[in-house]
């Protein structure tokens, strides 16, 4: 079964969406390389002072593996971006409540 993975840092939500506008070529290179380690799904969120990535893996290896290899290019990003703080990272498990909404449910 899949792993939601949560990563929350310190930063500025409007810089890093003129990042992705000014360098589409390099979050793309990113986002390919995931997709060769697995990835299923990714977003960016944003709040005041604060930027979320939720993405969707295979399984906890799948993603620690890309985010390994891809680091020298995700942490220049992050930078411009006015990252100040060390993602918190978080794997999640989906529980089976018999609720489901959505996603393809």
């Amino acid at each position: 079964m899949s792993v939601i993975v949560t990563l929350r840092f310190n930063g500025d939500p409007a810089q890093m969406e003129a990042q992705a506008a000014a360098q589409p070529d390099r979050i793309h290179g990113i986002l390919d390389q995931a997709k060769q380690h697995g990835l299923i799904a990714h977003r960016f969120y944003g709040s005041d002072g604060q930027i979320l990535v939720i993405d969707e893996w295979p399984d906890e290896q799948s993603f620690q593996s890309f985010f390994g290899a891809a680091a020298g290019e995700i942490q220049p990003m992050m930078d411009a971006a006015g990252v100040s703080s060390e993602p918190e990272i978080n794997f999640w498990r989906k529980l089976e409540t018999g609720d489901d909404v959505g996603w393809g449910a």
